[in-house]
């Protein structure tokens, strides 16, 4: 092999070595154009996990779980988060089939919190929660007094739940609604995303 052809061997070898070493650095620099852009809405349990969520849920007892946004819209957006209780005959929001579909609740919020998250930020509140409420046998029915949700005391009068005997308990919903600020109407619309907690109430 001639001193040309090791030169050249030389050369691409440690081109090659060179783009090695560098790709990692090159990958930071490089900015690679957003394809999806959507909003992350989730509900953790005390222990920061998708495991182990309050279900069953005794009167003036308190639970504990995170509430999180994540925005990957490609702007800052202010949210708003509805905070709604049904029972299992009540309306339910949707987040599923064809966009533009997907509906809220028509049920009132009990609660409103707002967040601004910037771009490919996170937001994450946690949220403590009791519930006060009372067994009328006479109706087999739960029928709750009030919510105490982050020492925040909530009217509840005039919700109540049926015993469900296909499952044997008193099941009802705590449920998260997320709305976006739309500049163009300077109002809240309907996010198309929702999280729920499933409850039984014991009855004690």
């Amino acid at each position: 092999m001639s001193l040309e052809e090791h030169r050249v061997v030389f050369m691409v070898v440690t081109g090659v070595l060179v783009l090695l070493v560098a790709s990692p650095a090159l990958s930071r620099l490089l900015v690679f154009p957003r394809t999806e852009f959507f909003t992350e809405l989730w509900i953790l349990d005390s222990n920061h996990r998708a495991e182990d969520y309050p279900f069953n849920v005794t009167r003036n007892h308190s639970y504990s779980v995170f509430l999180g946004v994540g925005n990957r819209l490609g702007y800052c957006a202010y949210y708003l988060v509805e905070v709604k209780f049904r029972n299992q005959t009540q309306s339910a929001p949707t987040s599923f089939g064809p966009v533009g579909d997907r509906t809220p609740s028509s049920l009132p919020a009990l609660f409103n919190i707002n967040a601004f998250v910037e771009d490919e930020g996170v937001w994450e509140l946690p949220l403590t929660f009791s519930f006060d409420y009372g067994y009328n046998e006479t109706l087999s029915r739960i029928e709750f007094y009030g919510l105490m949700l982050n020492d925040v005391a909530l009217d509840m009068r005039g919700y109540a739940i049926a015993w469900n005997s296909t499952n044997n308990e008193f099941r009802g919903f705590l449920f998260f609604e997320l709305w976006i600020f739309d500049a163009t109407t300077y109002g809240f619309q309907y996010h198309e995303r929702f999280v729920s907690l499933r409850l039984n109430m014991t009855g004690s």
